[in-house]
């Protein structure tokens, strides 16, 4: 694997963008899946930005792990481990296009739900003081639902932050909750995924070498992150969230 320099740059912004999107801007991180993408196979892609998400969320975490909300990952946990096993067997199968399309599909389906929902609320409660009540009482397969697909799509399209943006939206959690629980939840997923991408060889010592190289800039997008989400408002973080999924699902629908 070799780099030229506008590749090398391109890369160091994927990977500030990766610390950016687990610290501070939830749903961005389409933006590095993108790039990264562009400069190498899309399945090397998804084993190649492993341990860079890796080193945004262990950040992240020691941020933000006083706000975890741990009710809200139990339910996920089963499921998405299950559809983390369904995802290594269709690595195979599937093609990129398909998983995009599947993905795609699903994102905008459940960012439309979302909106939906929203509207037929009652509208009285809003900002600082929505965020922190109860979330709405949910179909009993949301929950799996969301599991299985979160846990597929991270591991044949690293598309999983959309529908985890969807999912703590629908929850009404507090930004800092928001992006805690996402936080704990994604370091312990993604920890689970590096056996299944070493099996494909999809990370090899040659690609950890450039995510060491790279992490320092990852680091530096998790500091950025830190400082924007103290300054971003309750609402403004749940729109900007419930934006990027809705683009990130149509970009992956679209092509």
């Amino acid at each position: 694997m070799t780099f030229d320099t506008h590749s090398w740059i391109l890369a160091v912004i994927a990977a500030m963008i990766v610390g950016l999107a687990k610290t501070g801007v939830p749903g961005i991180g389409m933006l590095f899946v993108a790039i990264f993408a562009n400069l190498m196979p899309t399945k090397q892609a998804s084993g190649f930005v492993l341990p860079l998400l890796i080193f945004g969320d262990i950040v992240a975490v020691l941020s933000y792990r006083r706000h975890t909300e741990w009710k809200h990952l139990w339910r996920l946990f089963p499921w998405t481990a299950a559809g983390v096993g369904i995802g290594a067997l269709a690595m195979g199968p599937i093609d990129n296009r398909q998983a995009q399309v599947l993905v795609g599909s699903i994102i905008v389906t459940l960012v439309t739900l979302h909106v939906a929902r929203k509207w037929q609320a009652s509208g009285k409660v809003s900002g600082e003081r929505a965020a922190a009540e109860a979330g709405a009482t949910h179909p009993v397969w949301f929950a799996p639902c969301i599991g299985v697909l979160t846990g597929f799509t991270t591991l044949v399209a690293n598309a999983a932050g959309s529908l985890m943006a969807i999912y703590l939206l629908a929850m009404r959690l507090p930004k800092m909750a928001f992006v805690g629980t996402s936080a704990v939840f994604f370091l312990l997923l993604n920890l689970f995924k590096v056996p299944f991408m070493v099996g494909l060889g999809l990370i090899t010592m040659d690609s950890f070498k450039f995510n060491l190289i790279l992490a320092p800039a990852v680091l530096a997008g998790a500091l950025l992150g830190r400082w924007v989400l103290p300054r971003v408002s309750q609402v403004w973080f749940e729109r900007l969230a419930l934006i990027l999924s809705a683009v990130a699902g149509l970009k992956l629908l679209l092509g």
